[in-house]
């Protein structure tokens, strides 16, 4: 079931692939310690003048601005407005008229003066919530929990504060006794969670206060623009020192929740198969029988913190499958912490030759999970450093050897990374010219180009991408599909397309003995050949698989303050065809409408975007045990019909037993309907080619 309760004001992501350190049990900070020091006024001072300097958005601090500001910091506290109070909120906004003069000043009174209030709130409604646990729950009255948001009003009183508790913790309670737990085990682990809240607030330094307000200020301008405190400065080195040690994924907070925001290719967690973008980590425990810590309100370092550790040792994940949207499937991961080797995120390939709609065909797969390259290699001068482009290259020659009429670059889930890389992958399907734009804060426009001449396959092309394809998957994309070279098919991509940097704020004040911490600032935006931006919008493919009709707020049109889309003049480029992709297109509706696995696909898009519109939960546990059944059966019944459609026996991934070799096959299968379904569209193109002349851009360069 979705959950959409309270936030902590640190919204970080972390990349959990470093060794564990360690920490000292972190005490309560005396509310004396929660005021500006001389430090932080400095910091703030240059904050301001680095963001008027090179941001690439300019914006002017004004009131209405530093109004803004204010609204964005009390959502990172309270985003589903269940702590303050309407009078709390009130004087806040008359204490901070004079906001934009007190920023650039670097006066933050009024920032530590919310935090303090917000502290003692929450003490106040954690208190209340502990003894409503001491009392007794019925779950067979017609009542409603209403999921709060920052369009929620403020409460008027502490009594209608108290009424949305009252719902908050029987909603808490219930779903707990949905996913089968005795109610001694409710009461002990939501004890522990609402404890645990008014612990880690209390725990809450000066730096922390003064990072979240920060972030409140940089993400009022554009998301991807973030304050980092020195201690946060300081784990962010040690990440990046240290091996790529851990699970491999990437993690944020959402409300109370710790969301996976993507998995690592070659880490535990996307080798697993069972950890998935938007899933929710309720529990971590340590060891192959360690107790589950319950980890629902946690701050995202915590819960780091606990996920991270050294190579080879267990850690298990208690996880809440966002395919689902259910309370009851709850299910427990155990990974292994591991090494992620270069060689474990590489491209790989495989042959499709069993297409009925083109009979003798051969379509060659390249998936590419990053775009990598060996910096380190070389930098050390290594000749035959690994990189996308060279291990594309091998195996695009090992796929001609083999015969395929076509190529498919799968860029599914595939997040980006090197920009050099994007641009020399691009120069093995065209003979040189641009590739990408690049526009800076001042207006300066460069062009990332392909300058080496010839080609390392010319024949029939397409790229499969989706929702998750981001960065350098989108730069790729957009320069195919605005050379005319190929078929762009899926689902509109993620839309990232800006450039940031990270700069040390002490480098702005000679001989400051104090560290001020890093600013990370975007500088910079993408821009396809042909003028359009491939910020927000993404990379609309030429042909869209059904399951993009359920995509709503998702990437970067979720974001608040996304910069919008825009274009500048297009490179000078010469396109080599024209697509004509009607026809291919309606044979590929046809085809999906007949096909179960898409019938799967498609249903689960539908579940996950019926989950992500609901508004309210019924808290009659009845009702709630029947909608839980419901989409349950709903999603199993379609998953086992395209199995058996496959001639494959349905494994149950939460069985005691498991057959590990015929589950990975099941989840092979799964993972390459789509790029079947891309494989036949594009020998569909090929057979026009052959007939009538047709979109000769798919045959040739």
């Amino acid at each position: 079931m979705k959950q959409r309760l309270f936030r902590f004001p640190l919204l970080l992501a972390a990349l959990l692939i470093v060794a564990t350190t360690t920490l000292a049990a972190p005490s309560s900070v005396p509310l004396s310690e929660l005021f500006p020091t001389p430090t932080q006024t400095k910091a703030a001072i240059v904050i301001n003048k680095v963001l008027e300097r090179y941001h690439y958005r300019k914006v002017a601090l004004d009131r209405g601005f530093a109004a803004s500001v204010l609204e964005r910091y009390l959502k990172a506290l309270d985003p589903n407005r269940t702590f303050f109070l309407a009078r709390d909120v009130e004087r806040f906004q008359n204490g901070a008229r004079q906001l934009d003069e007190s920023l650039r000043r670097g006066e933050l009174d009024i920032a530590f003066d919310i935090f303090r209030v917000y502290r003692m709130r929450v003490d106040e409604r954690v208190a209340h919530a502990l003894k409503l646990l001491d009392g007794r729950f019925t779950f067979d009255t017609a009542e409603t929990f209403t999921f709060e948001s920052d369009e929620t009003p403020w409460a008027r009183d502490a009594a209608e504060l108290d009424e949305r508790w009252r719902k908050r913790v029987k909603h808490d309670y219930l779903s707990l006794r949905l996913a089968d737990k005795s109610d001694e085990e409710i009461r002990d682990r939501l004890r522990k969670r609402y404890e645990g809240l008014a612990r880690r607030i209390h725990q809450f330094k000066g730096d922390d206060v003064f990072q979240a307000f920060m972030n409140a200020y940089t993400e009022t301008i554009e998301p991807h623009t973030s304050y980092m405190s020195p201690s946060t400065s300081e784990n962010f080195d040690i990440s990046m020192k240290l091996s790529l040690e851990g699970i491999g994924a990437v993690l944020r907070s959402d409300n109370e929740y710790t969301i996976v925001q993507s998995t690592v290719p070659g880490g535990p967690a996307r080798e697993s198969g069972q950890v998935h973008a938007g899933d929710q980590i309720l529990g971590v425990a340590q060891g192959l029988d360690g107790p589950m810590e319950d980890v629902v309100g946690w701050r995202l370092e915590d819960v780091v913190d606990k996920i991270r550790g050294p190579k080879g040792s267990v850690v298990r994940l208690q996880i809440q499958p966002k395919a689902t949207g259910s309370s009851k499937p709850v299910r427990e991961v155990a990974l292994v912490r591991n090494e992620i080797k270069l060689e474990d995120q590489a491209a790989k390939s495989y042959v499709v030759d069993d297409l009925g709609n083109a009979p003798g065909l051969k379509v060659g797969v390249i998936e590419i999970p990053a775009f990598y390259r060996d910096f380190e290699a070389e930098g050390n001068g290594t000749a035959d450093f690994r990189s996308t482009t060279r291990d594309v290259h091998r195996l695009i020659n090992d796929l001609v050897m083999r015969g395929i009429d076509g190529l498919l670059i799968d860029l599914r889930s595939n997040g980006g990374g090197s920009l050099a890389e994007a641009t020399s992958l691009t120069g093995l399907f065209i003979d040189t010219g641009p590739v990408v734009q690049v526009k800076d804060a001042f207006g300066k426009v460069e062009v990332e180009a392909d300058r080496d001449p010839g080609v390392a396959y010319n024949g029939p092309l397409a790229v499969l991408v989706d929702r998750e394809s981001a960065s350098a998957s989108e730069i790729f994309a957009a320069a195919i599909q605005d050379y005319g070279r190929g078929l762009i098919i899926g689902e509109p991509t993620f839309g990232k397309g800006t450039v940031q940097t990270l700069i040390d704020l002490n480098r702005y004040v000679p001989g400051e003995k104090s560290d001020l911490g890093r600013l990370r600032l975007t500088m910079a935006e993408f821009f396809r050949i042909s003028g359009g931006s491939t910020q927000l919008r993404g990379v609309e493919p030429d042909i869209r698989f059904p399951s993009a009709d359920y995509i709503s707020e998702h990437g970067e049109r979720s974001l608040d303050n996304a910069l919008p889309w825009t274009q500048i003049d297009p490179a000078g480029f010469r396109k080599v065809g024209e697509l004509r992709f009607d026809a291919l297109a309606r044979h590929s509706a046809e085809r999906v409408a007949r096909d179960e696995g898409f019938k799967m696909l498609t249903e689960r898009s539908r579940l996950v975007r019926e989950v992500e519109d609901q508004k309210q939960v019924s808290l009659r546990e009845s009702e709630r045990r029947a909608e839980d059944e419901r989409r349950n059966q709903r999603f199993k019944a379609d998953q086992e019909r395209f199995l058996r459609a496959r001639g494959l026996t349905p494994v149950d991934e939460e069985a005691d037993q498991v057959d590990e070799e015929a589950l990975e096959k099941q989840r092979e299968v799964i993972a390459r309907i789509e790029a079947e379904e891309a494989a036949r569209i594009l020998a569909d193109g090929i057979l026009m080619q052959r007939t009538d002349n047709g979109p000769r851009a798919v045959m040739r360069n």
